[in-house]
């Protein structure tokens, strides 16, 4: 089971506001901020549904490649709604809602790519 999972950004500030936007539609919020004094490495902000971030964003050196990641959702409508937040966020489209029925026949998801090119997705894997 993964407790928690990160990524590197190139402009933290820039991609703080981008994911505190982008993952309030789902129902993450900013939990957790430390300082490069305090990690020993950099600046990182924590998100997640409290009380325990589980998804980090640290100043950096961006991933190259990018990566990708999903955050699960329970309806459907929440892909949608993290879809068009996460473009109002300035987010950059990788990919609009609907089925992906490849992967199975409920699998519904959105792509989004973040500042940094990272490939972030929600996905529903609910029959609505």
């Amino acid at each position: 089971m993964i407790d928690h999972i990160g990524v590197l950004v190139s402009d933290f500030q820039k991609s703080k506001r981008f994911y505190t936007q982008a993952l309030a539609s789902i129902g993450y919020a900013l939990l957790r901020e430390v300082t490069a004094a305090q990690s020993g490495r950099n600046d990182g902000a924590g998100f997640g549904v409290a009380p325990k971030p589980d998804f980090w964003i640290g100043s950096g050196t961006p991933n190259v490649p990018p990566v990708h990641f999903a955050f699960r959702v329970s309806h459907r409508a929440l892909v949608d709604a993290f879809y068009a937040t996460a473009l109002a966020a300035g987010g950059r489209d990788n990919g609009p809602p609907g089925l992906r029925s490849h992967y199975h026949p409920n699998y519904y998801g959105a792509f989004v790519l973040d500042p940094d090119g990272h490939n972030v997705e929600a996905v529903c894997h609910e029959p609505v």
